[in-house]
């Protein structure tokens, strides 16, 4: 049974995840935020054993918790698709674009995410999913036996992620979402960096974005 928390916070209002599934103590972490003190403070309170950091992609409000999570569980590896790591190396530059406190230099990846790959993490075994558009290196983890996806900043309850940001591009973005969610089970359960939960299904019938876009799943 996959157990799913979620923190959210700061000028974005963005989402960062614990996960685990199974009763153990192994958990890891999906783009901790600027919420991160209080993912930190579960962390330490239910004393979990962190296996790693998931980074869907390294825009600033997606990276900024990082050092502060990294901090508490230092052996907990970082990984990122390499697409993004320029965007990871220059968050200072996206700390100016919006006209916000500079954070320096972040702790460096660990690993590189390639699509296809399979992760097995606090006892959830994960797909990794390229889904560029939003980011270059926007990656999705999908867990099959959790029926979960969580999918950054490529769909939202009725909506889609911004394409305007270095390295957006719309029609990428439009074919991310055709080949690596709408695919999934229409049942499947979609955590977003931003807003509530949802469902592929609900967002295929509903999304204005997407509605008219995608023929029905086939199965």
């Amino acid at each position: 049974m996959i157990r799913i928390r979620t923190f959210s916070g700061g000028a974005f209002a963005e989402n960062g995840f614990l996960v685990s599934c199974d009763e153990g103590r192994a958990a890891f972490a999906v783009d901790p935020g600027a919420s991160a003190s209080s993912m930190v403070r579960a962390i330490r309170e239910e004393e979990l054993l962190l296996e790693a950091i998931l980074l869907t992609h390294a825009h600033l409000d997606h990276v900024e918790g990082i050092p502060a999570v990294h901090e508490a569980a230092p052996s907990a590896p970082i990984y990122l698709h390499p697409g993004d790591r320029r965007l990871y190396d220059g968050v200072d530059a996206q700390a100016r674009a919006f006209d916000l406190p500079l954070m320096g230099a972040l702790p460096s990846p660990d690993r590189e995410l390639a699509h296809g790959e399979e992760l097995m993490l606090g006892g959830c075994r994960l797909e990794v999913r390229h889904a560029p558009g939003h980011a270059p290196g926007h990656a999705i983890f999908y867990s099959r036996e959790g029926g979960v996806a969580f999918v950054g900043d490529v769909v939202f309850q009725g909506s889609i992620g911004r394409t305007d940001l270095v390295g957006g591009d719309f029609r990428q973005l439009m074919d991310s979402i055709g080949a690596q969610i709408l695919t999934l089970p229409d049942d499947t359960r979609l955590y977003p960096g931003h807003g509530p939960e949802t469902t592929v299904g609900w967002e295929r019938r509903t999304n204005p974005f997407l509605v008219g876009q995608y023929g029905e799943h086939p199965s």
